[in-house]
């Protein structure tokens, strides 16, 4: 038995290997898609307690779908809610709904009352410093007789002079939603609205949760415009966003990966005339792409959905081994046999490998877990690809199995017309023009590192978010306070001094409140104060509570006992306590408790104005354990760094290919890399000159530019002393498939893959065009041949 016969059988043995993993895989359905776009977003933070409080934040919105059904009238909105929610109803261990209404609203109150008398509104408290023991005993009388005197919660005698009601009105002020005959109502643009919360059962990244949950709210929005054809129906929650991404990545692998399978087999049949190079081909593809999938869900555990849209774009650059041999099969002597023939040309394949596995792994440099998948997918997927090329291609083409077809001819007589590179005055005065042409372009390129240009939600979900935030006054989720102590107690200290510095903003309207766990739950020393404050004010024997027994015909014995009542419910409140009971639940994203040997906590700020940010910024300075997070900068920040640094990486990786090639072409090898890198400069000039600013992206996709284009530049060189028109037809149908698809992933919605694709459909056009004119001169042809 022949080497290759034992190589073949061996390769044979790992596909079905890899075949029976993903049969287990996908009959199993073990393999679900994770579609959560923040896998794509920098990972690699140094403070764990930073992290976490964004990761704390996005988590809290997570699980929630947050509806409002609006009308002009009340009745209208109720009835078109009520349609609503009835649709939901049935499908409780899905979607269920949160519990509103008076039995929620005692819920709340009973685990406070304990702590009731500690909890004091703002003007409350300054009250208690200054105002007149008379005037007290005024307002309780006016609570007491007047029905329009203010909120009563319980009997009088609980609460005489109404500091617990002001306390919880003040709580109610943090939003303007409020209990309405058992609804959560809201009125603003000359609506008025139901509010209905749901919490998802599933995570909101699970493609059978959005494949079931969308529909659902598309009936259930339907009907509401059933019962009230005019009834506005605004919803907001991740999982909308997910799904839109899911339908929108799921489409994109359907068009990216069959147009690039069919222009692949239009190409090879019209140069081949065959069926068989193009089973070959598609076979190499494929164990390609279940190798890669394989190897990765042991490596990760999972695959990002974006991964596999990528992946679906490597079907465009894995048929280069394949058509490399086959092109030269096709060219070759009939008396020379196959495995012969890879002996010959494996060390320009081993070489086309290794420099196309540089330029993905230059993606794995980036802080991104999904970009990082993407690139072991890919270097794994050619490698697979280039195995099965060199292990059972040379068994299944024999010498005479492949008939040119029209596009050889027609590359025949393109290869004897090129033009080549030069010192006359044409080839001198076309360089001059691109080099003008690559000078104007690239002092007029930008840069764009902002995150949000990288949005691609629906226009639709974007607005409905946009107006829902308004209307509920909810907080952003990318910019707030991250407070830190070494304990709870310093935690909440520190976040009573931060609002005290917000309290001018929030007086000049530049933002409407905060949120804040120290609203519910004061510091230790501040009960203590306020308890302090209660005992030689309000509660002394001589106090406001004396006269007002008086007043209502009470003896002495009632002021004590209400005394007594009043100080039994001043238990101290704890975080730990709070975040117990039901009137925490909507605020306990704000505490992150214990985070890497350190109490954290988050203050989000409420209707901030975009230009207040630089004053929001420093009302942290000097306050220490505050520091002010701004998400959308930060990330942009990191961008723009790892921009700059990959920049160096793809100016490294040439200066690494070229020292790997340069044994083999000694001098030779500048013709090599410069089509790639004048594709490249030239590809920066276009963006600049059509004022696309320079992303990170744009920035991987010449990483990657680097691996394709060097091996159109191996496969002109390794036969260039031989006049031979198979590399010339090699390079001609890897890049016309690498350009479909990178073409097509230029057309993608998802403004990453989209800067991505469009770099390498220009890169890799240049690309092409530029290689075939740096063929060597019939000089150099003597002086410099390649290395054995």
């Amino acid at each position: 038995m022949t080497t290759q016969r034992r190589l073949a059988l061996a390769w044979a043995f790992i596909v079905c290997l890899l075949l029976g993993h993903n049969a287990w895989l996908w009959l199993g359905q073990r393999i679900v898609p994770d579609t959560d776009i923040l896998a794509l977003l920098p990972a690699g933070e140094r403070d764990p307690v930073l992290q976490q409080s964004f990761t704390h934040m996005v988590d809290s919105a997570q699980q929630r779908v947050v509806v409002l059904v609006g009308a002009p009238g009340w009745n209208d909105a109720v009835r078109a809610a009520d349609a609503y929610a009835a649709v939901l109803h049935p499908h409780g261990a899905l979607l269920r709904q949160d519990a509103v209404g008076d039995e929620a609203q005692a819920g709340w109150l009973a685990g406070l009352q304990p702590h009731a008398t500690l909890l004091l509104a703002a003007a409350d408290e300054a009250a208690l410093r200054s105002r007149p023991a008379g005037e007290w005993t005024q307002d309780a009388l006016a609570r007491l007789y007047n029905a329009f005197s203010g909120p009563k919660l319980g009997a009088f005698r609980d609460d005489p002079f109404g500091l617990f009601a002001n306390w919880m009105q003040e709580r109610a002020g943090e939003t303007p939603v409020r209990p309405r005959e058992g609804r959560l109502f809201v009125a603003g643009e000359g609506r008025q609205y139901v509010l209905l919360t749901y919490t998802l059962a599933p995570s909101a990244f699970s493609l059978a949760a959005q494949r079931e949950l969308v529909p659902l709210l598309d009936r259930a929005t339907a009907a509401a415009h059933g019962a009230l054809p005019a009834a506005e129906v605004i919803q907001a929650g991740v999982v909308l966003h997910a799904a839109a991404a899911g339908r929108q990545a799921s489409g994109e692998v359907e068009t990216i990966g069959v147009g690039s399978l069919l222009g692949i087999v239009l190409l090879t049949w019209l140069t081949f005339r065959s069926v068989k190079p193009i089973t070959l081909v598609l076979l190499a593809i494929g164990i390609g792409f279940l190798g890669a999938l394989s190897v990765c869900w042991l490596l990760f555990g999972r695959i990002h959905l974006l991964t596999l849209v990528f992946g679906a774009s490597l079907i465009g650059v894995a048929q280069d081994y394949g058509f490399y041999f086959l092109c030269h099969r096709l060219g070759a002597d009939a008396r020379l046999d196959s495995p012969a023939l890879l002996r010959r040309l494996l060390p320009g394949l081993g070489l086309t490998l290794l420099a196309a596995v540089i330029g993905y792994l230059g993606l794995a440099l980036t802080p991104f877990p999904g970009l990082r998948h993407m690139a072991v997918f890919s270097a794994l997927g050619l490698a697979f690809a280039w195995l099965t090329v060199v292990c059972w291609f040379p068994l299944l083409i024999g010498p005479r199995t492949l008939r040119a077809g029209w596009l050889v001819r027609r590359v025949h007589v393109a290869a004897a017309r090129w033009p080549r590179l030069s010192a006359r005055p044409p080839a001198l005065a076309t360089v001059a023009l691109l080099a003008a042409i690559a000078a104007v372009g690239c002092a007029r390129l930008g840069t764009n590192d902002d995150i949000r240009s990288l949005q691609s939600s629906p226009a639709h979900l974007v607005q409905d978010q946009i107006k829902l935030g308004r209307l509920l006054d909810a907080p952003t989720p990318v910019q707030y306070y991250l407070v830190r102590g070494a304990s709870p107690e310093q935690v909440l200290q520190r976040e009573e001094a931060l609002k005290q510095r917000l309290d001018p903003l929030v007086a000049q309207g530049e933002l409407r409140g905060v949120q804040a766990l120290s609203n519910w739950v004061p510091s230790a020393r501040t009960q203590a104060r306020r308890l302090a404050a209660l005992d030689t004010t309000l509660l002394a024997a001589d106090g406001p509570l004396a006269a007002l027994a008086q007043a209502v015909g009470e003896d002495d014995a009632w002021a004590e006992a209400t005394r007594a009542q009043l100080r039994g419910r001043a238990a101290p409140l704890t975080p730990d306590a709070f975040l117990r009971t039901p009137a925490s639940e909507p605020w306990r994203h704000l505490w992150l408790g214990e985070v890497d040997g350190v109490y954290a906590s988050i203050v989000a700020l409420r209707g901030m104005r975009y230009a207040a940010i630089p004053a929001l910024a420093r009302a942290a300075d000097g306050i220490d354990g505050v520091q002010w997070v701004d998400k959308v900068r930060g990330i942009s920040a990191l961008l723009g760094r790892y921009r700059t640094y990959m920049g160096a990486v793809v100016l490294g990786a040439y200066v690494l290919v070229f020292a790997v090639l340069y044994p083999r072409y000694r001098g030779r090898t500048w013709r090599v890399l410069a089509p790639t890198a004048a594709a490249s400069v030239l590809t920066l000039a276009v963006l600049g000159l059509t004022g696309q600013g320079l992303q990170l992206f744009h920035v991987l996709a010449l990483m990657l530019l680097l691996g394709v284009g060097v091996d159109y530049g191996i496969f002109i060189q390794e036969d260039a002393d031989k006049r031979d028109v198979a590399p010339w037809l090699a390079v001609g149908l890897s890049a016309a498939s690498t350009l479909l698809s990178f073409g097509l992933l230029a057309l993608s919605g998802t403004p990453a893959l989209h800067a991505f694709g469009l770099t390498m459909l220009l890169g890799t056009a240049l690309v092409w065009l530029a290689a075939p004119c740096f063929t060597i001169t019939e000089k150099e042809r003597h002086d410099t041949p390649v290395a054995a």
